[in-house]
């Protein structure tokens, strides 16, 4: 257990390799219950959300959900998150350590007639990953799941306390997360508890989650993207709708897109024996070009791979970089995500 945004979370339960290939292999459960959760509701709620996020929220249907982001006006990312289209309601789902922060910037641009609460504390999250995950939350729920869709959730109810049942997930593979009250989440951990086991999976803590999020290269906030990267150079112009109309940031993202991000996310794997960790310069024949923001050994490739900025144009795929590791250069190379081929998440 380790403090983790205000909360004690599992690292690890039997050994973080063995959690990892548990998900990419059979199945894995999370407690991430720390996530935030916001009900944003109201005749203007969706203008105010088109106004405060990255993504077009009018494509979204309701049953569907969306990955997106919250960008500063000079584009820096307030932080990334997913957006749900409920009956009545959009449903946001926050990073925990920006809980805080993410209210207070989404409250600050209210506007119109919008109702925004905080769900976090009356909400749980149970992430069931790998590709046995609809096995298991089907014979768990007593579903059928075979026609959930990837980034869609439908509503249902267990142990008579309604839940909603996504199809999202953060490790590459087929995955489902389930959101009900505190009570009726610790019910469900137990019961899914008994079917992972069953089924060759087992509970998974937070190092087993970043190194599966990490061979996706899915961005990490306060690592990876934060106020002082924009989604361009972070790779997510894919979810920055810059045609839908005007959003807080879309003037200097789109100034960014016009231009060309100086500095690009790149993923790299070692060309040695070493791990490379957040904060290690990476530099091109001796000369620094950027920075390691994440890194890992990745349990599946047995080597160590990274994600870090790094200037143009030392960006491109097969670029040869080196990782100072305690002032000594280790190599390494520019290669293109994901480092894992998952195989499941569309099954």
């Amino acid at each position: 257990m380790a403090p983790f945004g205000g909360y004690d979370m599992p690292v690890q339960y039997a050994g973080i390799n063995a959690e990892h290939m548990a998900v990419r292999k059979a199945v894995g459960l999370f407690d991430v219950s720390h996530m935030g959760e916001f009900r944003v509701a109201g005749t203007d709620a969706l203008p105010f959300l088109q106004r405060v996020t990255v993504n077009d929220v009018a494509a979204l249907a309701e049953g569907q959900a969306q990955y997106s982001a919250m960008c500063y006006a000079d584009g820096g990312l307030v932080d990334d998150l997913l957006v749900y289209r409920r009956a009545d309601h959009y449903f946001l789902v926050v990073n925990a350590a920006n809980i805080a922060s993410d209210l207070e910037w989404l409250r600050s641009n209210l506007n119109g007639a919008v109702a925004l609460d905080d769900l976090s504390e009356e909400t749980g999250l149970i992430a069931v990953q790998g590709p046995l995950s609809r096995d298991l939350v089907g014979n768990v729920l007593r579903l059928d799941l075979a026609d959930l869709a990837y980034y869609h959730f439908i509503e249902a109810s267990a142990f008579g306390h309604d839940i909603i049942v996504g199809r999202t997930g953060y490790t590459g593979e087929l995955g489902f997360e389930l959101y009900a009250d505190p009570a009726t989440t610790a019910l469900l951990w137990d019961d899914c508890l008994g079917a992972a086991e069953s089924l060759g999976g087992m509970p998974a803590g937070l190092g087993a989650r970043d190194t599966l999020r990490l061979e996706m290269k899915y961005a990490l906030y306060g690592h990876d993207i934060s106020a002082e990267t924009n989604p361009i150079e972070a790779g997510l112009g894919w979810v920055t709708k810059l045609g839908k109309g005007p959003f807080i940031g879309a003037k200097s993202i789109a100034q960014v897109k016009e231009a060309g991000p100086t500095r690009r996310l790149v993923a790299f794997q070692m060309e040695e024996r070493a791990i490379p960790r957040q904060g290690y310069p990476l530099m091109v024949e001796g000369q620094a070009v950027g920075t390691v923001t994440s890194g890992t050994q990745s349990p599946v490739l047995s080597r160590g791979i990274g994600l870090g900025y790094v200037d143009r144009p030392h960006t491109k795929f097969g670029t040869a970089l080196e990782v100072s590791i305690r002032g000594r250069p280790q190599r390494a190379t520019v290669v293109k995500p994901p480092f894992v081929k998952a195989t499941s998440l569309m099954d």
